[in-house]
């Protein structure tokens, strides 16, 4: 996604995720004193505006506060690159919007993406581990870091990868040339999690990635016909490519079981998710689910020069033209890119039970060995 950080919006439901109960028995609640996040913009909670400044209001006027984390006794995470007042007992965040699985070649202030690729958040993570053990024996220091113990109990969650298909259309990639990428991308992807497990960690909650052709960003800046749109409104072509990916994420998860065999690795299917909340909005109870509720103009109401918060100077004095709508709390996508609040939330309480996850565990027993093979359900 582009950098465009939601530090007090919902930038995602990966913290919402930030449970959970402890306990030693093999079928009981697992005991997650500390999360480590690793994905863009959509688990981003402050790293890229730590670096790059804040997304202007009305970015930030309904905020998730992981209801979750707080209902579990569990702080918000925090961003690893901000420093400000921060507490990292309960774990760290590396994600920042726009970030990549792979390396790109461009910069941020040329094509939105992130120099905080996915290797980068790695290398990130280990000094945080190793620096860690070291600062945690000085002073007042070992209540703002996590104990040693925890990272080897700590769940490990990705969310990353839809940033690597967009970077493609970009550069006026064809759907096979893009697909074409694909398992380099994965293959990068499975050495981040190979190595986190080299330094302890043990569970793991993946995502696939989401259905990029129902966001207003990309219907926007790459549909070329209306033959590409399917009976949802959603571009055929973006979700063929984000479906190969997650397919073959599929694959790699199989083949990270069978490698690390202490591992407990959770691949969740956020794309049905997703794409059952645009394709039944109004029975669900939302609206307008291709529309951004901030935004100007246009069919999507996105313009990629005049974004949510975007303002233009009228005799001297600026003006927001690229307002929020009367009510996001009905709406699917807040900015054209990122879902709202209201979205987050329900995305967040089908995903917790399991049922669209594989093993089909929720989140809270996500810590136990599959027993059945995997990847059978969604098979």
């Amino acid at each position: 996604m582009e950098p465009h950080s939601f530090k007090k919006v919902i930038i995602g439901l990966i913290f919402s995720m930030t449970l959970l109960p402890s306990s030693s028995s093999s079928s009981a609640p697992c005991n997650f004193p500390a999360i480590f996040n690793f994905g863009d913009s959509n688990s981003d909670t402050g790293g890229l505006s730590a670096a790059f400044g804040q997304a202007p209001a009305p970015n930030g006027e309904t905020y998730f506060h992981a209801p979750a984390a707080e209902s579990f006794g569990l702080p918000y995470l925090s961003a690893y690159l901000d420093s400000v007042g921060l507490n990292f007992s309960h774990g760290a965040n590396f994600a920042t919007a726009g970030s990549t699985i792979r390396r790109q070649n461009t910069t941020i202030f040329q094509s939105g993406a992130s120099p905080i690729s996915l290797d980068v958040q790695l290398v990130q993570f280990s000094e945080f581990h190793t620096r860690s053990k070291i600062i945690s024996k000085q002073g007042v220091f070992h209540k703002l870091l996590p104990k040693e113990d925890y990272f080897s109990k700590a769940l490990y969650t990705f969310d990353i990868g839809q940033n690597d298909l967009t970077a493609g259309y970009k550069l006026n990639l064809t759907t096979e040339q893009i697909k074409a990428y694909v398992p380099d991308v994965l293959l990068q992807l499975s050495e981040a999690v190979k190595r986190l497990y080299d330094q302890g960690g043990r569970t793991f909650w993946i995502h696939n990635t989401g259905p990029v052709g129902c966001l207003p960003y990309v219907l926007d800046r790459f549909l070329t016909s209306a033959t590409q749109l399917d009976k949802y409104g959603c571009g055929s072509p973006f979700n063929e490519v984000a479906q190969y990916f997650n397919q073959r994420l599929k694959d790699v998860v199989i083949q990270l079981r069978k490698q690390l065999p202490l591992a407990a690795i959770t691949y969740v299917d956020v794309y049905s998710v997703k794409y059952t909340l645009i394709s039944q909005a109004k029975k669900l109870g939302f609206e307008l689910p291709l529309i951004a509720c901030c935004g100007h103009g246009g069919k999507y109401n996105f313009n990629n020069s005049l974004r949510c918060g975007g303002k233009i100077t009228v005799k001297g004095k600026e003006i927001l033209i690229a307002k929020s709508c009367g009510n996001p709390s009905v709406r699917v996508n807040w900015d054209g890119i990122h879902f709202t609040e209201a979205a987050n939330r329900w995305i967040f309480q089908q995903i917790a039970s399991g049922s669209f996850s594989d093993p089909p565990l929720p989140l809270k027993m996500a810590c136990h060995l599959s027993k059945d093979g995997a990847m059978n359900k969604f098979r």
